[in-house]
């Protein structure tokens, strides 16, 4: 069912107006941060408000302009792109209490600047969440890379600019050079940019070339390289010479949500189920991840710096997503699409706590802050709570997201992907389990408190535990996550049937 409205435009439109009132707040701190307060409020309170249609079961569309047959900038609102809309809208909010006391401690300089570029990602992330289209969805992508770019150079030193180099190298390159092809590839195959309707068939014809639609496929999947696949995922620690709220804004709210967003979008509305199995593409793909997140977590291991192992922690988590739409069943794609949300709250929560760590005890490395958890309880607390969910123990959100990926791996029977994600949740424990064992069970209170370290300002601590304490919640009402995202359709749908109907499978 098909609801007409220009409702998907509103949170870009918000999201605008607030870039525009933060560049003219330039004299005026306060007054700047209180339209990035409100914009993040308005934001994520236009996309909520479209929730109740989703829950019903209605996709509301709107065509803003035709450029060609087949080519048009255009906005739909379904499940998938709502949990990508409301989890990049509601941590907004969340970065930006965040943003105004890491800034105003540190006394950062070109914060309008800072404020303006942090805020024009948001609008891409938005775009990209709502997008009916290729073309609208590489249109928005470029967005968020190119105003990213400033956030990742921020210190402008020779360590930003080193950084931020290879991030706008990779993540350009890959879009001329990969994305951009697959995209023109799309419309000579099928005349459509547009996405299918139907998750099972795609926009691909019974007769497409198969080798070309094979070509095509891996175009995508390493075009959009945000999301950190290997060997494409150099970017991403590299980037970490940013300040930490950029970080979090990299790892948890836009950037590599982005990517991982946009090959679930081309996966299920492009290429469909139905094609993926048939052509086993799904099955390489879940392979090709698993290898990315086995590796990650044992380069993870390796890192003292706590910014650093956080950010392989990150390659390695944003592939359980992808790896949960490849395995291409109902408890595979679930799992997948909800650890969108659930590695989100997450991630922020560590990312914050790194921010605040720093902030308080300008100290980087993991093998100094033993007992840091005497002088920062509710900041070590929290990211305790943040590390067991990435872990995968209950009642946190992470392991709702690796129950329904084991389900899904053992229905469709694949051992192979069943040991992979049970080695992987050891690896976790093994790079983060002893950093909250170092903080709460090492060291001595009486040493860090002769060093006067505090708790860091309060409009830090705030958005840390109420992030951790999200992550509890999902972790206890899954089914929220759930109805979100109208897993119960997805479930109508594949009792349909029609899988193979398209292609002669099942």
């Amino acid at each position: 069912m098909i609801i007409e409205s220009a409702r998907p435009l509103i949170p870009i439109l918000i999201v605008l107006i607030t870039t525009i009132l933060i560049s003219l707040s330039k004299k005026k701190p306060n007054v700047r941060e209180f339209w990035s307060i409100a914009g993040s409020v308005l934001t994520f309170a236009s996309v909520a408000c479209m929730v109740p249609d989703i829950w019903c079961g209605f996709k509301i569309v709107y065509t803003l302009s035709s450029i060609a047959p087949g080519i048009s900038l255009n906005f739909r609102v379904d499940g998938l792109s709502l949990v990508f809309g409301i989890i990049s809208s509601f941590l907004w909010i969340f970065a930006t209490f965040y943003n105004i006391g890491y800034m105003r401690t540190l006394d950062e300089h070109a914060q309008t600047r800072y404020y303006t570029c942090f805020a024009i990602a948001i609008l891409g992330a938005q775009g990209v969440a709502f997008s009916g289209s290729l073309f609208s969805l590489y249109l928005f992508y470029e967005i968020i890379t190119i105003f990213t770019y400033p956030l990742v150079a921020h210190h402008q030193d020779t360590e930003g600019y080193a950084g931020a180099k290879k991030y706008i190298v990779y993540l350009m390159g890959t879009s001329k050079g990969l994305l951009l092809p697959a995209v023109i590839l799309t419309y000579v195959m099928s005349g459509t940019l547009d996405f299918s309707d139907n998750i099972i068939t795609g926009v691909f014809d019974k007769g497409a070339d198969s080798v070309w639609i094979a070509v095509t496929y891996w175009l995508f999947i390493f075009g959009f390289a945000k999301a950190a696949i290997m060997p494409l995922h150099n970017w991403l620690p590299s980037a970490m010479v940013a300040p930490t709220p950029v970080s979090a804004l990299l790892h948890a709210v836009a950037v590599v949500k982005a990517g991982v967003f946009c090959i679930c979008r081309v996966m299920l509305s492009t290429f469909g189920v139905g094609l993926l199995q048939y052509s086993q593409l799904g099955l390489y793909t879940a392979y090709i991840v698993s290898f990315t997140i086995l590796v990650a977590s044992i380069i993870a291991l390796t890192k003292d710096d706590l910014k650093a192992r956080l950010a392989y922690s990150t390659v390695s988590q944003l592939s359980y997503v992808v790896l949960g739409v490849a395995l291409l069943d109902v408890s595979g794609i679930t799992g997948g699409i909800i650890h969108i949300a659930n590695h989100g709250f997450s991630k922020i929560t560590l990312f914050f706590c790194a921010g605040a760590i720093y902030v308080a005890t300008h100290k980087k490395k993991i093998s100094d802050m033993s007992g840091i958890g005497y002088a920062m309880p509710f900041t070590m607390g929290a990211f305790a709570i943040a590390s067991l969910s990435m872990i995968g123990v209950p009642p946190v959100a992470g392991f709702v997201s690796k129950w329904y990926l084991l389900n899904g791996a053992m229905e469709i029977h694949n051992i192979p992907i069943l040991i992979i994600l049970m080695g992987s949740t050891i690896l976790n424990a093994g790079y983060f389990a002893p950093i909250t064992i170092r903080a709460f069970f090492q060291g001595n209170r009486s040493g860090w408190s002769r060093e006067n370290i505090k708790e860091a300002p309060i409009t830090m601590v705030i958005p840390i535990v109420l992030a951790a304490t999200i992550s509890v919640v999902l972790g206890l009402f899954p089914q929220f996550s759930w109805v979100l995202y109208g897993g119960c359709f997805l479930g109508d749908i594949f009792s349909k049937g029609t899988k193979g109907a398209h292609y002669g499978v099942l």
